[in-house]
């Protein structure tokens, strides 16, 4: 099948580009003694997985236990939960993982601890981290004395293992909260064999910011107009692509592509580069500034140079990792050469 016959709207990732972007990161943290646990959240896709540890990543992060079931029936065995487990059936889902692969997962609270040390309790040992909250104000111990408590408490539960911490994103602040952390930790016996932080739009300033021991990255397998903004990535480092189609013309400033909320999500950019929900590389003055469910309003006021009407676009979305979510499949490509569909096995599991 030729790429430019395939029906829109439709993602499209270009595998020579992915591949460039894990070599990246993997040399980075080789350079730096860090391992690499991507987060597999953005592209949901097992074969992707197994290549990040082909080239060398020490296991996967999912955030659900719904992504970790379908990344084990792939065959991937080292994973990381990074995300609050709570009650009675997470704990037999976690349960039922940890005897097929070696699982760990991270808690902030003593409710997540009951519930992962019920899973504990079926005779295959979890490890744990307790995470912790550096300004972020999203889950994690906001407090010094919380983190070594609830290590001390996984530490005296039977089928737990105290594995170390977590935080999300790593910062100059994660940095200067470790340095008052391990010294209260080592003197209570709890020494963090792995301290795991994430986040790709700093990854490559990780190791100036904290003694970190893992590195979690999950959107720098693909890119988009966010770590752009950051300056984490080029436009030509982003990987997926959204493949649209001018239907409608109302107006000389304006066109109707067939793409809407349930497409593109409706991440709007905290800063960098432009407004609206997506960059449109071959006319950079085209703004994308009203979603509808089906529908994608393109604001071409600013543009030296204007779409035609049934004109095929390509769209960087501004989050990708909800556009992943968004799709059944996508589209493989190397270069502008169309490999096949790929299921995005993992979506909508987020339970």
């Amino acid at each position: 099948m030729d790429l430019a016959s395939l029906e829109t709207p439709v993602p499209v990732v270009d595998l020579d580009i992915v591949e460039a972007n894990l070599k990246r990161m993997q040399d980075y943290c080789d350079a730096h003694g860090l391992a690499l646990r991507p987060h597999i959240k953005t592209h949901k896709i097992p074969a992707l997985a197994k290549r990040q540890v082909e080239l060398g990543a020490k296991g996967i992060t999912c955030q659900k236990l719904g992504e970790a079931e379908v990344m084990a029936d792939a065959g991937l065995d080292d994973i990381l939960i990074s995300y609050p487990l709570i009650g009675e059936a997470k704990a037999e889902r976690l349960a039922a993982l940890a005897r097929r692969v070696r699982m760990r997962v991270s808690i902030d609270n003593p409710l997540a601890l009951e519930t992962v040390a019920r899973a504990g309790r079926h005779g295959h040992e979890i490890g744990v981290l307790v995470e912790f909250d550096s300004g972020n104000g999203r889950t994690g111990v906001t407090s010094i004395d919380g983190v070594v408590e609830l290590a001390r408490a996984i530490r005296a539960t039977q089928g737990l293992r105290f594995d170390g911490l977590m935080n999300y994103p790593v910062s100059a602040r994660t940095g200067e909260i470790l340095r008052d952390m391990l010294p209260r930790l080592k003197a209570e016996g709890l020494e963090p064999a792995v301290i795991s932080g994430g986040g790709t739009p700093n990854a490559f300033r990780t190791h100036e910011m904290a003694p970190v021991t893992e590195l979690r990255v999950g959107t720098y397998i693909y890119n988009d107009r966010m770590t752009v903004g950051a300056g984490h990535a080029r436009w030509d480092d982003c990987a997926l692509t959204l493949h649209v189609t001018v239907i409608s013309r109302p107006e000389p400033h304006r066109a109707i592509v067939d793409a809407g909320s349930k497409t593109f999500a409706a991440d709007i950019m905290p800063g960098g580069p432009g407004e609206g929900h997506g960059y449109f590389p071959a006319y950079p003055g085209a703004k994308l500034h009203k979603l509808s469910e089906e529908h994608g309003m393109v604001d071409l006021s600013a543009c030296e140079r204007r779409p035609a009407l049934g004109e095929r676009l390509r769209v960087v979305p501004n989050h990708v990792c909800p556009v992943s979510n968004l799709a059944d499949r996508v589209a493989f490509t190397r270069g502008e050469v169309f490999q096949g569909f790929t299921d995005v096995a993992a979506r909508g599991r987020s339970q």
